[in-house]
């Protein structure tokens, strides 16, 4: 049996983070040359244009039809979330997203209309399913700018939106293999970001068995799918999701005919996370951010990163002081690598994207990770034609998954 193309990038991921790491101390040479590859990768769109995290594609068409009608631009980018946010498949928005670690889908989402300046949000909701909309009815029915939890789902009934299990069974079966497989909570304890985190010495450099530890954990991990009746097809892709919690997340950025812009991102957030947990897609400035004056923006990947360096409102002020897109996306992707001293040993479990769209149609879309060389890093654009593109990466490689896996976990026997 073959292993995951995420199994061991240890040693890669850490050569490639030093390579990107020296290249920040170029000689003055190397820096004008960079500097001249980054203007010429600065694109420009032709409005309407949408902008949107990769799983976009799926709506963006919808969204780009809706501009070339008239349709408002918060509309517009709502109804691209709302194609993935409706799909059981998808996982990672909406119905059918990975719950925390109690087994309960928590939603996300938080939007922002250019023309009248104004934002909504809602974060921690469960029972309804289309948060994007619901952070829209925040934002046009009440004086307020953010609801959570409770009060936000209370108001969302109170204003129509319907209760709905979110919890498929394919999700509920993935969240019973981590429970069952998991000897102790992910999320508990000090994070990564905390002076008192340490990487496990097991995992860095990789322990000479770890390939062989790993197919075992792998193999236990098929034989629980097995017997929570998994689609033999999707098994696989279930071990990834309880081996490596991912996060899910989707953003859309508008820009019309008029100059009108706003944006938007929605998510079921960070897998098996502590109940009440709230990422950055639900923080105006972070997961998202527009200034019909400027541009909009918005971000997928590490929430708590993206909350710590305000990513999305940063780029907006990068390219106010006359910052390109990919500039301005880069420096808020090194405020990230500078949060961690430019730590390899750390760096190398983080992933973040973020996507930029500027007032006269100029867009960029960056990585702090470039991914795999058969497989880089994109995002979605629509301007006329739908497509995908990739995104400039500020490091050469694919980050690892948090949290580290020790040999420990992969050597414990299942429960039967």
């Amino acid at each position: 049996m073959s292993f995951s193309r995420r199994d061991f990038l240890t040693t890669a991921a850490a050569a490639s983070i030093g390579m990107g790491l020296d290249a920040q101390e170029q000689k003055k040479t190397d820096g004008r040359a960079a500097q001249t590859r980054t203007e010429a990768q600065v694109l420009k769109g032709k409005p309407p244009i949408l902008i949107s995290s990769a799983n976009g594609i799926q709506g963006i068409d919808r969204g780009y039809q809706m501009l070339r009608l008239g349709s408002d631009t918060l509309d517009a980018v709502i109804a691209v979330g709302k194609v993935q946010e409706d799909d059981a498949n998808d996982d990672s928005v909406g119905l059918g997203g990975l719950p925390n670690e109690e087994g309960v889908v928590e939603l996300d989402s938080c939007c922002m209309h250019g023309p009248t300046r104004r934002a909504g949000s809602v974060g921690g909701v469960r029972n309804i399913k289309n948060v994007a909309l619901l952070a829209q009815a925040v934002m046009n029915h009440t004086g307020h700018v953010m609801l959570v939890g409770e009060g936000a789902e209370h108001f969302g009934h109170a204003m129509g939106f319907p209760k709905e299990n979110l919890l498929t069974e394919r999700s509920r079966k993935i969240w019973m293999m981590w429970k069952e497989s998991k000897k102790k909570q992910d999320w508990w304890g000090p994070g990564l970001s905390s002076p008192d985190y340490k990487i496990p010495a097991s995992v860095q450099p990789p322990p000479a068995m770890s390939a062989e530890l790993y197919q075992r954990s792998v193999d236990e991990l098929l034989e629980l799918a097995d017997r929570f009746g998994i689609d033999p097809a999707f098994r696989m892709a279930a071990v990834e999701r309880v081996l490596h919690p991912p996060t899910g997340t989707i953003h859309c950025s508008a820009l019309n005919e008029k100059g009108e812009m706003s944006g938007m991102t929605t998510t079921s957030g960070l897998a098996w996370k502590i109940p009440g947990r709230v990422g950055d897609s639900a923080i105006i400035g972070a997961g998202s951010y527009t200034d019909q004056d400027v541009g909009s923006a918005g971000a997928t990947g590490a929430g708590e990163e993206n909350i710590r360096v305000a990513g999305a409102h940063t780029i907006m002020e990068n390219m106010r002081k006359g910052m390109t897109p990919l500039e301005a996306g880069l420096d808020a992707l090194k405020r990230i690598v500078r949060n961690y001293e430019h730590n390899p040993a750390k760096l190398r479990y983080i992933g973040m994207s973020y996507y930029i769209l500027r007032k006269d149609g100029a867009y960029a879309g960056v990585c702090l990770w470039s991914g795999d060389a058969d497989k880089p890093r994109k995002f979605a654009v629509h301007d006329g034609t739908a497509r995908l593109e990739n995104a400039v990466a500020l490091f050469q490689g694919t980050e690892l998954p948090f949290p580290p896996q020790e040999s420990d976990p992969y050597e414990r026997p299942v429960k039967n």
